[in-house]
């Protein structure tokens, strides 16, 4: 659907991911990623480190996505490179079991540092799997500001 505000006109998307949801890593590093998300991320889906401290969750067309916009970073430029090894040297596609839940690699479960307690966030066209300390850090910190950062934003918005 497209929707026309004063002079632009924005294409509206369906809201993919949304909400926040307390699982458990247990010891062989499984979590169950929620059913809603399931539902659109597939049975496959890559996980990779995230910004802030958590891993993000795409679905396979998600990350295709970000692939072919990967592909379009200058590789000359050291930034765009670092940007690249950042986002694809520890992604990893996962399945998701019968009892709803992946496995995830050592390495990001050490890169967010994940415990036992984890918090899954959705995040409009992804989802993220925070440590639960780290994710009420960062609510609680986001949450102070949240006001003037929506002001600060409002321009892009509509």
């Amino acid at each position: 659907m497209v929707v026309e505000s004063g002079t632009k006109c924005h294409k509206v998307v369906n809201l993919m991911f949304m909400g926040e949801y307390a699982h458990q890593l247990d010891n062989k590093g499984r979590l169950i990623i929620p059913a809603k998300f399931r539902e659109v991320l597939g049975d496959k889906m890559v996980i990779n480190r995230g910004l802030d401290g958590c891993l993000n969750v795409y679905s396979l067309s998600a990350w295709e996505t970000i692939l072919i916009q990967l592909r379009q970073l200058p590789t000359t430029k050291k930034e765009s490179r670092m940007y690249m090894h950042m986002m694809t040297a520890k992604a990893a596609m996962v399945e998701v079991d019968s009892a709803g839940r992946v496995l995830l690699p050592s390495s990001l479960i050490q890169e967010a540092a994940l415990t036992k307690a984890c918090v899954i966030v959705g995040v409009v066209d992804h989802c993220e799997i925070w440590s639960e300390e780290r994710w009420n850090t960062y609510y609680s910190a986001a949450s102070e500001s949240f006001e003037s950062v929506a002001e600060s934003l409002t321009d892009f918005l509509l």
